[in-house]
C-alpha cells in the first residue's frame, strides 16, 4: 500500500504559491483583460467536469486518479487503487481523509486555492493576472486574494479548444507553498457538463463513532 503524508497532500489545496513578477504594457493589459474574461466565461459555462488526473509532488512522486467537479464548491479527487486517501469538497468545506490512519482535516472551500476554480461567480479581474506562456493557445492564470494571502494561490493552465465551454479546456494547475513544496495536477480525458449526482461528493468518516458524510 502506498504511504502518503497527509499534511503534504493537504498542503497543495491550502498553501500559497510564490508570486512571479510581471510588468505589463498597455496592450498587454488589454490582452490580459480579454484572457481573464475568457477564463471567467469558461468557469461560468462549466457546471460539471470529470477528468483523469496525475498529481506530481516536488520529489517526483506521481499519483493518479479520477477528478469529479460540480460547481459551485463540489470536487472529488479519487486516488488510484492502493492509495487510502480521498479529497472531497461538498460545496462548503474541503476535506482530506486518510483512511489508513483514520485522520481527517477540513476547512472552508473558500479558504483554499481551489476556491477560485470552484466559484464561477468570483470576479477574476480583482485577484487574477495573466502569466506569459509564449504560446497564444495556452493561458496561464495566477489567482490569489491579496487581502487573504493565507488562503493561498493557484496557477491554472488552459488551452484553447473550440469543443470546450467558452473555447477553453482546463489542462491543470500548479501549487507551490511557502516551504517550496511544489505540486502539479495534470488533467486528461476531460468531459464537460455531464450528469453528476450530489452523492458523488459524500464520503465515509473513518474516525470511531462518526457517521458517513
Amino acid at each position: 500500500m502506498t504511504k502518503i503524508n497527509l499534511t503534504r497532500l493537504a498542503a497543495w489545496t491550502l498553501t500559497p504559491l510564490a508570486a512571479v513578477g510581471l510588468a505589463l504594457t498597455v496592450p498587454a493589459i488589454a490582452q490580459s483583460a480579454n484572457a481573464l474574461s475568457s477564463v471567467q466565461a469558461h468557469l461560468k459555462a462549466t457546471d460539471t467536469m470529470t477528468a483523469d488526473f496525475v498529481q506530481t509532488d516536488r520529489n517526483g512522486q506521481r499519483l493518479s486518479g479520477k477528478l469529479t467537479l460540480k460547481r459551485p464548491g463540489k470536487i472529488r479527487f479519487q486516488y488510484q487503487k492502493g492509495v487510502p486517501m480521498l479529497i472531497v469538497g461538498d460545496g462548503s468545506r474541503l476535506t482530506v481523509i486518510d483512511y489508513e490512519v483514520r485522520q481527517v482535516q477540513s476547512w472552508p472551500v473558500k479558504n483554499s486555492p481551489l476556491g477560485a476554480l470552484l466559484d464561477p461567480d468570483r470576479d477574476l479581474a480583482k485577484y487574477a493576472r495573466l502569466l506569459p506562456t509564449g504560446n497564444k493557445d495556452v493561458l496561464s492564470v495566477e489567482v490569489k486574494d491579496p487581502d487573504r494571502p493565507e488562503y493561498g494561490t493557484i496557477t491554472m493552465v488552459f488551452v484553447r479548444d473550440a469543443s470546450a465551454p467558452a473555447g477553453l479546456r482546463l489542462r491543470g494547475w500548479v501549487a507551490l507553498d511557502s516551504q517550496n513544496n511544489r505540486t502539479r495536477i495534470d488533467l486528461s480525458n476531460q468531459r464537460f457538463n455531464v450528469a453528476v449526482a450530489d452523492s458523488a461528493f459524500r464520503w465515509t468518516d473513518p474516525r470511531p463513532n462518526r457517521r458517513g458524510r
